[in-house]
């Protein structure tokens, strides 16, 4: 298959398109080597893997440094063999900014700080049609992760003041970050990524994430309006009490419709006209499922979600290392073969 991101762009606008796009979050490095043949070293390594792979895009990300070692891990970091980092847990309790004088004495980046070679590298690397997505996020994860949940759910109430002043200072770094995408001749699409929910319910409650969140994924989608560049959302959960917020943002498209939160045929037809819908295949399936298990989740999928358009193949979160190999590439190569 030889990669349009026109097709794609015009699937997260609802379009049907020539065929189902793949769309892809986040792949490990590991997985990346193991269908490339050679390690991810390079820019042009990069590349390579979304071309060979059958994506119409390479995502994209600016160096960024927000101290992510003082976010609250309470130490708990654990890396893989190769040396790469695994898992990290957010605090619980109480993170590095519980008042004023933490925000005051906390080394926030500045805009000027974010590192954007890649893309001022990447147009002369990529093959006939194949796109740039830009993409960012967390402004309402970092903001809580910053504080520790519990701190940050008690000054919601206790010290509202406190909350938004940290919110805003995140949110206007990440919203530099989508003017350059943008802005940018080179980025296509537009992706933010933010979680707000479990696959219960919402972590905060509408009006919250209203008051801190929606405003700022807003400002995105004007963005995105104002320069004609679809804009995707990410978050795992349900959705079901948001979705018209998410849309009223400027959202075009909706990732990864978590599997075990809801089922994309409902979802399909509740905002289906609305939202372009991508992923859903189970990131459980994909790591202890069979084959053919895989290849029959896909096709449900896209009978469900793709037989008008609007639907774009995929994990229903991301694709870490642990996931079967062979089970990727039946999720791959099944779409492509339809």
């Amino acid at each position: 298959m030889r990669p349009d991101i026109e097709q794609f762009k015009k699937t997260l606008k609802r379009g049907k398109a020539e065929y189902i796009p793949l769309a892809e979050l986040g792949i490990h490095p590991l997985i990346k080597e193991k269908l490339l043949g050679r390690p991810i070293t390079t820019l042009k390594d990069d590349v390579d893997f979304w071309h060979k792979a059958g994506y119409d895009y390479i995502k994209l990300q600016p160096g960024a440094d927000f101290n992510p070692q003082a976010v609250g891990l309470d130490g708990k970091v654990t890396f893989n063999e190769d040396g790469t980092l695994s898992r990290k847990w957010a605090a619980h309790s109480k993170g590095v900014i519980s008042s004023l004088e933490d925000f005051e004495n906390y080394h926030f980046p500045s805009a000027l700080d974010f590192d954007y070679t890649k893309f001022e590298q990447v147009s002369r690397l990529l093959p006939d049609g194949l796109g740039v997505i830009g993409q960012y996020g967390d402004i309402f994860t970092m903001t809580w992760e910053m504080m520790g949940f519990e701190e940050f759910s008690m000054n919601l109430f206790l010290n509202p003041d406190l909350v938004k002043l940290l919110n805003d200072k995140i949110g206007g770094l990440v919203l530099s970050m989508f003017e350059y995408f943008a802005q940018s001749a080179v980025v296509d699409v537009l992706w933010y990524s933010d979680d707000i929910a479990f696959t219960n319910g919402l972590l905060v409650s509408p009006e919250t994430l209203n008051s801190y969140l929606f405003p700022w994924l807003k400002k995105i989608g004007e963005l995105a309006k104002k320069y004609n560049k679809p804009l995707i959302y990410h978050t795992d959960g349900i959705l079901y009490d948001v979705f018209d917020d998410i849309i009223r943002c400027g959202v075009d498209a909706i990732h990864p419709i978590e599997p075990k939160a809801m089922d994309i045929g409902e979802v399909k037809q509740k905002v289906g006209a609305q939202l372009a819908l991508l992923g859903h295949v189970d990131v459980d399936l994909l790591s202890r499922g069979t084959e053919e298990q895989i290849r029959k989740k896909v096709i449900e999928n896209i009978e469900k979600a793709g037989y008008n358009g609007g639907y774009c193949a995929g994990s229903g979160n991301s694709v870490p290392e642990y996931v079967k190999f062979e089970n990727y590439l039946a999720m791959i190569n099944t779409v492509k073969e339809i």
